[in-house]
């Protein structure tokens, strides 16, 4: 182009892939990355999941259904003696979501930091 400058010629980056809005929330997205954190398909008691996300029970709730709607997570609900249990896994449709939402993540902060 005759007479174009530098910036009019430059390709523009490439915008990131999207974002996982299910993932994306922030409190889901620190659920995933907790749980993805685990070997695969080792569960976590929710009082300990509650605990590392810093989350009300009722809010936690809420959110793991939403994953588990998704299929992300997997919910296992049993008794310990006369105690109801509830245990989160990540499923393998649920690991590869949070691998491409943290790829997104990247490709944001690449974009911010001027990198390719």
């Amino acid at each position: 182009m005759a007479g174009a400058t530098a910036t009019q010629t430059e390709a523009a980056p490439a915008a990131p892939s999207g974002a996982d809005e299910i993932i994306h929330q922030s409190l889901r997205l620190r659920i995933m990355a907790v749980l993805n954190s685990l070997p695969a398909r080792e569960p976590i008691d929710f009082t300990q999941l509650r605990a590392s996300v810093q989350a009300t029970d009722g809010n936690l709730g809420a959110h793991l259904a939403t994953l588990e709607r998704a299929g992300y997570v997997q919910l296992q609900k049993d008794f310990v003696g006369k105690r109801p249990r509830t245990r989160a896994c990540l499923t393998p449709a649920g690991r590869g979501a949070f691998a491409r939402h943290i790829g997104y993540l990247r490709e944001v902060i690449d974009l911010a930091q001027g990198g390719p």
